[in-house]
């Protein structure tokens, strides 16, 4: 499954926030950092499970942050209510 949100974050900032949060969880829901780039950080969890966060500006402004994992899309979102949201204006709605 793969969900996206958009931050006000840069994504320096949501990548370390990644490592934060999903190294700190609780073991069951607990992932290790496998790999990292500037653009994505990617964790395993139980039973081997792959979870990859990764990010890119935003047109219109902000960080755009997607997440892809089989089993892991609650601990994902999450993970993104964490995140400063980008303010919802009429001008992002109408385009």
């Amino acid at each position: 499954m793969i969900q996206e949100t958009r931050t006000t974050l840069e994504p320096a900032e949501v990548l370390a926030a990644a490592k934060g949060f999903f190294t700190r969880r609780n073991p069951i829901y607990g992932a290790f950092l496998e790999k990292e780039g500037p653009t994505y950080v990617s964790f395993r969890g139980q039973g081997g499970e792959e979870l990859v966060i990764g990010v890119a500006p935003a047109d219109g402004g902000g960080t755009l942050v997607r997440g892809s994992t089989y089993l892991f899309d609650q601990q994902i979102g999450r993970f993104f209510s964490t995140l400063p949201p980008v303010p919802v204006t009429f001008e992002s709605v109408v385009q």
